[in-house]
């Protein structure tokens, strides 16, 4: 079974690749908290999802978004399904899109392994290239083993 989408209210669908390890979403216009909990809750109870996977999230639709920071700070540290490290692109156009790709990013305290572009063309690039190379998982991995 190569790729399994599932839908949600705001949440266009989701496609999952356990072969190509990646997960790719594209939100709605209106993104609020209730709708990135269900697809964080739906993503683990998938049974072919391993939160070392990539993910591209696609906000290119989104218009408005209805959170509190609390709520942001919440999704960040407690709902994300994906373990440091994971390789996640956003793709925002919109200032309001933007603003919400970085402050997951900084959140995640990670710029290395959470980047924002502008276009798919560019975050599926990038996702394709960090696959044929070591990931900062592979190489802690890597020195557990020699320890």
């Amino acid at each position: 079974m190569p790729i399994q989408s599932k839908s949600c209210p705001q949440l266009q669908k989701y496609k999952l690749s356990a072969q190509k390890r990646l997960v790719s979403v594209k939100f709605g216009p209106r993104l609020s908290f209730p709708d990135v909990r269900r697809y964080a809750e739906n993503l683990r109870s998938d049974p072919r999802f391993d939160s070392g996977f990539s993910e591209i999230v696609d906000l290119g639709n989104v218009e408005e978004l209805t959170m509190t920071p609390q709520e942001t700070m919440r999704l960040a540290d407690l709902a994300d399904p994906f373990r440091p490290g994971s390789k996640r692109a956003f793709v925002a156009a919109t200032d309001l899109q933007m603003r919400a790709a970085r402050m997951h990013q900084l959140l995640r305290n990670d710029e290395i392994n959470i980047r924002i572009f502008s276009s798919m063309k560019e975050a599926v690039e990038w996702i394709e290239s960090e696959a044929r190379g070591p990931t900062l998982i592979s190489v802690l991995d890597k020195s557990k083993i020699r320890a």
